[in-house]
């Protein structure tokens, strides 16, 4: 098992060999459909650094959507990523060469190279893949448990086979002494729950041996992950600061919202007044759903949805949420809702201020109550604004526990970036254009109407 530590190389390798392929079909489509026809045709040099200005936009794309990730991401999310990096670098690229011919140059040749760079991705992907798991077999994990979830998490790791084989499973309760013995012959350990003493132990002792180790983590152990290390002292310290974003992040995740939104309102302008007559024809009802929802610091505001349900669904003022085949859904709620579009009108909250493209999906001010009453916790989520999309909605599923949401939800904070929120709304799109089964995609089947 000692060529594992070679299989970042192996990544590293075919993902530059990859992009020197989509940069050789390039270098053909220019020298062919390009280089001569521009005003002032470029000599050896000039044409090199065109081509070489391809290859650094496709390096920079291609890290920023990880699309070199093999055997981690799952083959359908990278294809996915590498199809979505090329279409943009080479959208990117017509509109550089346009600007060097000083007119709109011919489409069809990077339309042509864009046919090719993906049958090129997905093959390579493909074949790269079945190399990249033949050579890299699944790991060999025990679970060291201390509650019924690890059942849970043994399921859902069961679902990437081609990464993990859980072999063996071992309580807490078993004691340190005899845990360590069935830990040798295994590749990995799972610590699932279990006590922070006992768990330290473990840490210890896998540390000391080059064993590796997934946690299950605490609250506090998200929150830590988030934290500054000061170098001011011979003591090590890390500050955690617990103020969701700093000011600077907020002013560049705010100029961020409002750009996009206003982009997507544009685009998606046309199908938004198809839906609102759709919703407007079926019954002759209200076109929006509002309803109270609390974003940063616990503001109630009225998000605004298309409507999906028949008028008055919670005549009798009890909030009831909405099952997957609830009566109340109306025909053209079902399509709104199977394409997520009936969360388009959240462009005018995020406008407003109130939400932002990415953050925790906004709980209504009684839900929020009954989950902070379980889980204490709970209102940490409310440092930033509430999200039309989250990292919890793109990555969790229908029956995802209230916890682990949240602690999605504290993760995304704690680890906020613009590339963060570039990544979540590339996963959003995905996941709304192909939901798979019983995931909830761009939103939380909680925030449904109710």
């Amino acid at each position: 098992m000692e060529h594992r530590k070679y299989r970042h190389l192996f990544s590293a390798g075919f993902g530059m060999l990859l992009l020197g392929l989509l940069t050789f079909w390039f270098g053909i489509t220019w020298d062919r459909c390009y280089a001569d026809v521009i005003i002032a045709p470029f000599f050896r040099r000039g044409n090199w650094v065109v081509i070489l200005i391809y290859l650094v936009l496709t390096e920079l794309v291609f890290k920023a959507y990880r699309c070199t990730r093999y055997g981690y991401l799952k083959r359908s999310d990278l294809i996915y990523y590498q199809l979505i990096g090329t279409t943009f670098v080479n959208v990117i690229t017509y509109f550089q060469i346009s600007l060097i011919g000083r007119r709109f140059m011919q489409l069809s040749p990077m339309m042509l190279l864009t046919a090719i760079d993906w049958f090129t991705v997905i093959g390579w992907s493909y074949a790269v893949g079945a190399l990249y798991f033949r050579l890299f077999p699944p790991r060999r994990l025990v679970i060291v448990y201390g509650s019924a979830k690890a059942a849970e998490l043994v399921m859902k790791m069961s679902t990437r086979v081609d990464k993990y084989m859980i072999c063996e499973s071992v309580s807490c309760s078993a004691g340190l002494r005899e845990i360590t013995k069935q830990l040798g012959s295994f590749d990995g350990v799972i610590l699932c729950d279990v006590p922070a003493e006992l768990r330290n132990d473990l840490l210890k002792y896998c540390c000391g041996q080059h064993l590796r180790v997934y946690i299950t983590p605490k609250i506090s152990d998200i929150l830590m992950r988030g934290g500054d290390e000061l170098r001011l002292f011979d003591t090590p310290l890390i500050l955690c600061r617990n103020e969701g974003l700093s000011p600077e992040q907020r002013v560049v995740k705010r100029i961020f919202d409002v750009m996009i939104s206003l982009i997507l309102l544009i685009l998606f302008s046309p199908v938004m007044l198809v839906c609102a007559l759709s919703v407007y024809c079926e019954d002759r009802g209200a076109i929006f759903y509002r309803q109270k929802r609390l974003t940063r610091d616990g503001t109630v505001f009225e998000v605004l949805k298309f409507r999906s349900m028949i008028p008055d669904a919670e005549a009798d003022g009890k909030a009831v949420l909405a099952a997957e085949h609830d009566d109340r859904i109306t025909k053209t709620g079902r399509i709104l809702r199977h394409f997520r579009l009936d969360e388009l009108p959240q462009l005018i909250n995020i406008l407003r201020g109130e939400m932002s493209l990415v953050g925790p999906r906004p709980e209504r001010p009684e839900l929020a109550a009954e989950y902070a009453k379980k889980y204490p916790e709970f209102p940490y989520r409310l440092q930033v604004k509430a999200g039309l999309t989250g990292y919890a909605q793109v990555t969790g599923k229908y029956d995802t526990e209230p916890i682990d949401k949240l602690k999605m939800d504290l993760m995304y904070i704690e680890q906020y970036s613009p590339l963060l929120d570039i990544q979540i709304l590339l996963l959003t799109l995905k996941t709304a254009l192909f939901p798979p089964e019983n995931n909830t995609s761009a939103i939380d089947s909680s925030q449904k109407e109710e």
